[in-house]
């Protein structure tokens, strides 16, 4: 199969969808790849690697989307919309349920578009679960850096000191981003609460996390509780492939500390909290109601080596088997990939983003 792999144009966006390493697999196997020129830059791979594992260097955006297979990491924007086609197959992290515009474009052109964030497997969210790992660490260190005085924070260490308590972290959501979130709190020495509505999880995360970390069944009264003296709140909520529900609302954040810190993971599902809005690394914070809110749409952006080389690892199976299979193939043979198709045919096949859009649902004929 003939593969490209862009370059990523969202801003500030370093990562790459598949290392040299993970090219030359694909080279040995038979397959025609075209990496766009720099597209690996940002993660530390030149171009000269990508020749080297087998890859054709393309001079132009144009080129490497004229390929059957697209393999990238993140949503398509605007200025890569005239690129789609009817029979091309798009390989990426999709997001639709909070991205109207981008699936009305998937569905009239008729591209597939298979969504890495709904790929399921063992009731798990393979190609989601790594850089659900990188935000979630990573929202400590930003959590506990805008806390800092001079960044609109209330100046209060995470860490506890000699006479003076820790920080206090909360955590709404105990899945990968939210586990991640407390192991790297807990080792700060933070007092963490994670939130949850699933009871049988709470007892796995009793077990699982440090003893520092306390568990407690998500619902608005022990929430409102628990926001009044938070110093980070961390909004790590999932439903795989909808809009993320709103759990703060502006009246929870108005009886908040002021100065404390809300970083919302969940934001490229449109968000947790009332009043978050997408933000960049250029621009990543913003204060409402006297609280620091981190919106960072493409967090793991910020490491961007460690989270291709993660991505990649997790990616490269299922983009083999696509190439190896044709997308059809794949999906009735390899399981769960079938839950990662989004749009088909000009039809939207996931149910949760039918619903989160408003569209008609068609049935995933791959099930």
């Amino acid at each position: 199969m003939n593969i490209g792999i862009p370059k990523e144009i969202k801003t500030n966006e370093n990562r790459v969808s598949c290392t040299p390493a993970g090219v030359r697999h694909l080279v040995s196997s038979g397959h025609h790849v075209v990496v766009e020129r720099g597209a690996g830059e940002g993660s530390g791979f030149d171009d000269n690697q990508y020749r080297r594992s087998g890859a054709v260097i393309g001079e132009s955006p144009g080129v490497v989307w004229n390929n059957d297979l697209i393999v990238k990491v993140k949503e398509p924007i605007l200025p890569e919309f005239q690129f789609f086609r009817e029979g091309q197959i798009l390989f990426t992290y999709l997001h639709l349920a909070s991205a109207p515009e981008l699936a009305r474009h998937l569905v009239n052109s008729k591209t597939t578009g298979i969504a890495y964030e709904t790929v399921e497997h063992g009731g798990q969210l393979p190609l989601l679960s790594p850089m659900s790992e990188v935000a979630g660490k990573m929202s400590i260190i930003m959590g506990g850096f805008y806390l800092d005085k001079h960044q609109g924070g209330e100046g209060k260490l995470l860490g506890s000191l000699p006479g003076v308590l820790p920080g206090k972290v909360v955590i709404l959501g105990g899945g990968s981003a939210g586990v991640n979130a407390a192991k790297a709190a807990a080792g700060l020495g933070a007092q963490v609460t994670i939130m949850d509505i699933n009871q049988e999880r709470l007892r796995e995360l009793d077990n699982l996390l440090p003893p520092q970390v306390n568990t407690l069944y998500s619902n608005e009264q022990h929430l409102e509780e628990m926001l009044l003296d938070a110093d980070l709140v961390i909004g790590a909520v999932l439903v795989t492939g909808a809009k993320a529900p709103k759990l703060l609302s502006r009246a929870m954040l108005q009886k908040m500390k002021p100065g404390a810190v809300l970083v919302d993971i969940s934001i490229d599902q449109g968000g947790c909290f009332e009043t978050s809005r997408p933000t960049t690394h250029e621009n990543p914070v913003f204060i409402e109601e006297g609280i620091v809110h981190y919106c960072v749409a493409n967090m793991p952006a910020a490491y961007p080596r460690s989270s291709t080389e993660a991505l990649t690892g997790a990616t490269l199976p299922y983009i083999k088997r696509i190439a190896d299979l044709g997308f059809e193939g794949a999906l009735v043979m390899v399981p769960g990939l079938s839950g990662g198709l989004n749009t088909w045919s000009g039809h939207v096949t996931h149910k949760e983003v039918a619903i989160s859009l408003g569209l008609p649902f068609h049935e995933n004929p791959f099930i």
